[in-house]
């Protein structure tokens, strides 16, 4: 709960400047968040760089993510809350389409990786 209290704060200062907050993931966190991008089935919903197949169109493409300023239109996109968000995202984001994802909170946070890093290759 601490995380949806962290998120009401900081939601006042979502809008980031893309360049000064770009995100520089290590090759083995994208890596091992590729991988789990592929088991847990991430591109059933989503279109996601790097994933031939299945190109999903359910939920938002996740092409240039490190540029959005907001996660699901509400919520700063930084590494913590977005790790969070994918994880459960309902809890995080109330209402929220998305469901809970069968993944770890390492597998999380290197998903998380991978979408920050996956347009500066």
């Amino acid at each position: 709960m601490a995380i949806v209290a962290t998120i009401g704060c900081a939601s006042l200062s979502a809008c980031k400047n893309p360049v000064e907050t770009r995100r520089e993931p290590s090759s083995d966190a994208k890596a091992r968040g590729f991988a789990a991008i592929q088991r847990a089935g991430c591109g059933s919903c989503h279109e996601i760089p790097g994933l031939d197949w299945p190109a999903g169109r359910l939920g938002p493409s996740l092409r240039g993510f490190d540029d959005v300023g907001l996660i699901a239109g509400a919520l700063p996109n930084r590494p913590d809350i977005l790790a969070a968000f994918i994880r459960n995202a309902p809890e995080v984001k109330p209402g929220s389409a998305m469901p809970p994802m069968p993944v770890s909170q390492q597998e999380a946070e290197d998903i998380a990786a991978y979408l920050y890093g996956i347009d500066h290759d």
